[in-house]
């Protein structure tokens, strides 16, 4: 009798162990899937932010102006169509074109005007002015971020690919430069047998690729 109740205590404690090892698993597999989940978005996030010191300002960007100790000032605040952005004393001052550092130094040179020795971050919370479009017979046109080295091919990627009346072989990018509008032409077909690799141009805010 007392070898049977031993055995059963046995089987229950095994049985015990074994869910509980079960459970322990599952609480991992979701703590594992967790940190992938977190680590994509950070992926993602980190894309979409600008980490290179040499990157351009542009035209509705939205900045985060930091001074410190000053409340009033610190604000985040859309670079304007023309370039423009507009803080407290300062009033209009000159964004685009400029990287956030050379910026962040000259509202400091500004501010030094009216505050001792002002300490000055910018960064740039939406990048909006490094866009592409797609438009045309394609799945979804529209706005799209412009990643680095993204060429002709990527972007339509990004549109989802082509509708049954697309003329594959017409595409053609709309370009401005100097002020004067270039016609690109793109044929889909030949790019990808190959032919004509060329034509998969990397693309420069403000392109817009037309799929007729």
């Amino acid at each position: 009798m007392k070898s049977f109740c031993f055995l059963f205590l046995t089987t229950c404690l095994a049985a015990t162990g074994t869910h509980a090892e079960r459970g322990l698993s599952a609480h991992q597999a979701n703590n594992d899937n967790s940190k992938r989940a977190n680590s994509q978005t950070s992926a993602v996030a980190a894309q979409n932010t600008p980490t290179d010191a040499q990157y351009k300002i542009g035209a509705q960007d939205v900045l985060q102006i930091d001074v410190w100790k000053e409340p009033e000032i610190t604000r985040s605040v859309p670079v304007r169509p023309d370039g423009k952005i507009t803080l407290p004393l300062l009033n209009d001052i000159q964004a685009a074109g400029l990287t956030p550092m050379e910026l962040g130094q000259k509202i400091s040179e500004e501010l030094r005007k009216y505050i001792n020795d002002p300490q000055v971050t910018v960064s740039v919370e939406q990048i909006n002015s490094r866009r592409v479009y797609v438009t045309g017979e394609v799945t979804r046109p529209g706005a799209f971020l412009l990643l680095p080295n993204m060429t002709v091919l990527q972007a339509l990627t990004s549109a989802g690919g082509f509708t049954q009346f697309a003329k594959i072989k017409g595409i053609y990018v709309l370009r401005t430069a100097g002020g004067k509008q270039l016609k690109l032409p793109f044929n889909y077909k030949a790019v990808i047998d190959g032919k004509k690799p060329e034509e998969n141009i990397q693309l420069q805010p403000g392109d817009t690729i037309v799929v007729p």
